[in-house]
């Protein structure tokens, strides 16, 4: 399972990393059409927006698969190991219960239901920009499952 976690995060950094190089070449084009030529493209703002959507997405289920997330751990790291270990892994049921319900199970009837909208400028169906909340909530409960398995065996330890 650290295999498949190790080559998910490879793809993971290099998706983020080439989503920014697009949306940095989009916001330049902007930025150039809009001052130089007085003639702003609507297609490269609507892109870039929606890659910069991914980007949160994706680099979120990335970051909290890394366990580099924001957390306020304060009250827990004062805790004796076992405690502290078994509070991280009810955080950890937690997330992943709202990863399913909410982004997986709620993404999916959002996707669906926006696959016959499309964006008027690029005409690509507001589905597809809406996959990402699915998608990433299937990585944040794969990366839950793993940090799950880590820290049993931290907590057998």
């Amino acid at each position: 399972m650290e295999d498949i976690k190790r080559k998910i995060d490879v793809f993971l950094q290099w998706f983020c990393i080439i989503i920014v190089a697009v949306m940095t070449f989009f916001v330049t084009y902007q930025v150039i059409t809009r001052y130089l030529f007085n003639s702003p493209s609507a297609i490269s703002e609507a892109l870039a927006r929606y890659l910069f959507v991914w980007l949160t997405m994706y680099g979120g289920a990335y970051v909290f698969g890394k366990r580099e997330h924001m957390n306020l751990g304060f009250i827990r790291d004062k805790m004796p190991l076992k405690i502290k270990t078994a509070i991280e892994m009810f955080s950890e049921f937690v997330i992943a219960v709202f990863a399913v319900i909410v982004m997986i199970i709620g993404g999916y009837i959002q996707t669906s239901t926006q696959m016959i909208q499309a964006d008027p400028s690029t005409q690509i169906p507001m589905g597809y920009i809406y996959s990402s909340v699915m998608i990433s909530g299937i990585l944040i409960v794969f990366y839950s499952l793993c940090n799950e398995i880590k820290l049993l065996k931290k907590l057998k330890v």
